[in-house]
């Protein structure tokens, strides 16, 4: 099978085209012929030596990538059946290996794809659609509470608007003046051009912000939220700071890593199906267009995600 392997931490000239056995799938697990990965932010920061990449140290042959969409070929599950299509975001925050033409998965990982959405749509409603359900249903949102999403047009960012509409919030979503009626459209009942002015010299009482940015992305947003308001923080390496510097305003702060589940991929499928969620591809790559596709999610300017067509 083509497979993309990682040659070492770097540049995307360290990303390998290849030639490899095809997996064998142990039980609980099935072969999935990858129709499309999406590519996150977190690819990018292990394929250049920070992200995961402590964690792969010794594994040979390293391939990135998690999120999937595809059809089952072989299955050792009772959960899914040959012929069965299939999307998921794949033993996260472990060795994913999506970045191959066929992946063994653990069944319990995946959902059935809703009839009717392309595999690039599918696969961009996985690691992003997850983090973002997983992140609102820790914080407890209820009916009303009024909720600041950062970088609402991201990846994570245009889930999270929908989902937390979905759950009755009142969102307000930042974002350039440029994605403004991107925002609005996915039903964020304001816009906050954050290039336009500080966000915290506008907003006070919120019940929860939503913080995908880190650094003094925290201070900031503390200072938006009433007391025993939430923030929730989802760069890596802020776990200890969400929580002081919230509790030192009598607010909460949690950090969160997102985590494969077929049950939350359920979720997520159901409300794809249902219309209050609809991914926003915003650009397609050819399997030999790995680089390209990573050297675009760098630019940071992407709407919605970036998706690879296999």
């Amino acid at each position: 099978m083509k497979a993309i392997v990682l040659k070492s931490p770097g540049g995307t000239e360290n990303l390998v085209y290849t030639t490899l056995p095809v997996p064998e799938i142990a039980d609980g697990e099935v072969l999935v012929q990858v129709k499309a990965i999406s590519i996150n932010p977190i690819d990018v920061k292990t394929r250049s030596g920070k992200g995961l990449t402590a964690k792969f140290q010794g594994l040979d042959p390293v391939i990135l990538g998690w999120d999937i969409s595809g059809v089952v070929t072989a299955s050792r599950s009772p959960l899914l059946k040959e012929g069965d299509e299939v999307f998921g975001m794949v033993n996260f925050p472990g060795h994913g290996q999506a970045y191959a033409e066929y992946v063994a998965a653990p069944a319990d990982q995946l959902a059935l794809k809703p009839a009717g959405l392309s595999h690039e749509a599918a696969a961009a409603a996985t690691l992003a659609a997850l983090t973002a359900l997983q992140a609102l249903n820790s914080a407890g949102i209820k009916k009303g509470d009024k909720v600041l999403i950062h970088a609402a047009a991201g990846g994570v960012g245009h889930f999270a608007v929908q989902i937390a509409k979905y759950m009755g919030a009142y969102v307000i979503g930042t974002a350039s003046a440029a994605n403004r009626d991107f925002v609005l459209g996915l039903g964020a009942d304001e816009h906050f051009d954050y290039k336009a002015a500080p966000f915290e010299d506008h907003y006070r009482n919120l019940d929860l912000v939503l913080d995908s940015m880190g650094g003094e992305y925290i201070d900031r947003s503390l200072l938006t939220l009433r007391e025993e308001g939430t923030i929730i923080s989802l760069p890596t390496g802020l776990r200890e700071a969400v929580g002081e510097k919230a509790a030192a305003q009598n607010k909460k702060g949690y950090f969160i890593v997102v985590a494969s589940s077929g049950k939350d991929m359920q979720q997520l499928a159901e409300l794809i199906a249902q219309g209050f969620i609809r991914p926003e591809v915003s650009q397609v790559f050819s399997f030999e267009e790995m680089k390209q596709a990573h050297q675009q999610l760098e630019t940071g300017s992407a709407r919605g995600k970036v998706v690879v067509k296999v």
